[in-house]
């Protein structure tokens, strides 16, 4: 159960509770009525909140207070406490405010408030009359939503290669490829949303060309397209193996809605599915293969799963995870070819298999960025504010290698909800708020009923020390590098991930 399914718990707010039972900083969960309810104390005033994060529902009552925001302790959501308003992705949706009324020294909730006004339009004198996003991914998107949020008035264009609007596109290789999902949760809007707001979204649109001097796009069917200002947001694209065999229909990869559609429908006449690569699409993919109940082999070259991010230590544990499940392992080597019986790998072991799904990984789509003679290395390089080399045109979400704060390096990171906040940031950018990218990366993965957080980024490290038992899936596990704390890895440890996401802020902001 979730907890958006739980029935509310707690004191009766309405009824209200002594002030001096609500430290500063404190947290109390409750109900008005048949709706869960948080009051939250900063100082002399107390706020009252809905208690569910409007992503995936999460519990907000196990969360963080920091500053006036509450952030969510699963996928690191955040709220203003004074309008609940989502600030921080993944979150997309406000959570509910009531009205707290003071009576001597106790509180109580009363009426729910309206939701707060959106603020005032951008007064830079050159805002741009146009903007145009290039990419429907969770950048793009991101960028386009916040751009109404913030009242601009201008044509907003997003034109992206998908065929569907834009997805959850975690979702694709969890709940929705395990068949635990329904497709109507892999939308992140649904019909219409876009012409409410007034963003003209083209669907299977790609962008041939871009002329900076003119500002103007040239689209694949010859059409063209001015533009003000320009987000590209063109992702990345999963990477093919050059082997014999690995063009046949059997053999899937998965990036885009449609992917995971085919990729479904091959799963549900097969039997044996092999999968290539032991990261987190990989491994993700292996899991819901196993729950729709299919016979999965991994195979890899390294020597455990995720070693390269995670560690040998984690990687061990997802392996015995996995392994606990059923998926058979198959390390240290690489397919050699494929045929429709199976997997020959370089070992000279065959693996059966009637359905092979190739995980190793993706590469960022620069090319429309190198035929405008933008900076490529690596990615699009961005200054701190996510602006490219070319003055009026932004990058950001898989593309965009920023400068990091924290490590000192310039870094590109292909996780979702780093590429919505990177999309918010550069949609106000583009406003004129002149606003440091500063976010501390996140992600999650998860596989069965183990989820693990990590918070930071470390691409290389000297020094990985875990803090409690990772067999009993309650562990955290801090990355160092000449003894600075880069990132943090946590198993069931919420509170714990939360607090060194703070943590990595404060040492971004003295940096």
């Amino acid at each position: 159960m979730s907890a958006e399914d739980a029935a509310p718990t707690g004191p009766d707010l309405a009824e209200g509770v002594e002030l001096a039972s609500l430290p500063d900083g404190a947290m109390l969960a409750g109900h008005v009525g048949s709706d869960a309810v948080l009051l939250v104390r900063r100082g002399e005033r107390v706020f009252a909140v809905g208690a569910t994060c409007t992503h995936y529902g999460g519990p907000l009552a196990e969360g963080r207070v920091e500053g006036d925001t509450l952030r969510c302790p699963w996928h690191h959501a955040a709220f203003d406490l004074r309008t609940g308003e989502a600030v921080r992705a993944p979150a997309l949706n406000p959570i509910g405010c009531w009205r707290v009324e003071r009576q001597g020294d106790r509180v109580r909730v009363g009426a729910p408030l309206q939701p707060a006004p959106a603020p005032a339009p951008a007064t830079v004198a050159d805002l741009p009359q146009s903007i145009v996003i290039v990419g429907g991914g969770a950048a793009g998107h991101a960028a386009a939503e916040t751009l109404r949020r913030e009242r601009y008035p201008g044509r907003i264009t997003m034109l992206s290669a998908d065929d569907a609007p834009p997805v959850d596109r975690p979702n694709l290789s969890k709940g929705y490829l395990a068949g635990t999902a329904p497709e109507d949760w892999v939308p992140l809007r649904p019909p219409g949303f876009f012409r409410e707001q007034d963003i003209e979204l083209k669907l299977a649109c790609s962008v041939a060309s871009i002329d900076t001097a003119l500002r103007q796009l040239r689209l694949a069917d010859g059409s063209g397209l001015a533009y003000d200002a320009l987000l590209l947001a063109t992702g990345a694209d999963p990477v093919r193996l050059d082997l014999p065999g690995a063009d046949q229909p059997h053999v899937r990869v998965l990036r885009t809605l449609s992917d995971c559609r085919a990729l479904i429908r091959r799963a549900q006449d097969a039997r044996r599915a092999v999968v290539v690569g032991a990261g987190f699409i990989g491994l993700e993919v292996a899991a819901s293969l196993r729950t729709r109940g299919l016979e999965v082999d991994v195979v890899a070259p390294e020597k455990a799963p995720m070693e390269r991010v995670l560690g040998p230590e984690v990687g061990g544990l997802l392996r015995r995870v996995h392994e606990a499940h059923g998926v058979r392992f198959h390390l240290g080597t690489t397919p050699a070819s494929i045929d429709a019986r199976g997997v020959l790998l370089k070992s000279g072991e065959t693996v059966p298999a009637d359905l092979v799904v190739i995980g190793v990984g993706v590469r960022p789509a620069v090319a429309l960025a190198q035929q405008a003679g933008l900076a490529v290395d690596r990615g699009v390089s961005v200054d701190a504010y996510l602006q490219t080399s070319v003055p009026g045109i932004y990058a950001a979400g898989d593309i965009a290698r920023w400068p990091d704060a924290l490590t000192g390096e310039r870094i590109r990171v292909e996780h979702w909800v780093v590429a919505q906040r990177q999309g918010q940031t550069a949609a106000r950018n583009m406003l004129g708020r002149r606003e440091r990218f500063d976010a501390v990366p996140f992600f999650w993965t998860e596989h069965y009923d183990v989820a693990l957080a990590y918070v930071g980024h470390a691409p290389s490290w000297d020094e990985a020390q875990v803090d409690g038992d990772l067999d009993a899936l309650d562990a955290s596990v801090t990355y160092r590098r000449g003894g600075r704390k880069l990132a943090v890895a946590t198993i069931r440890r919420d509170p714990e991930a939360l607090r060194a996401e703070v943590e990595l802020e404060h040492a971004i902001a003295s940096a």
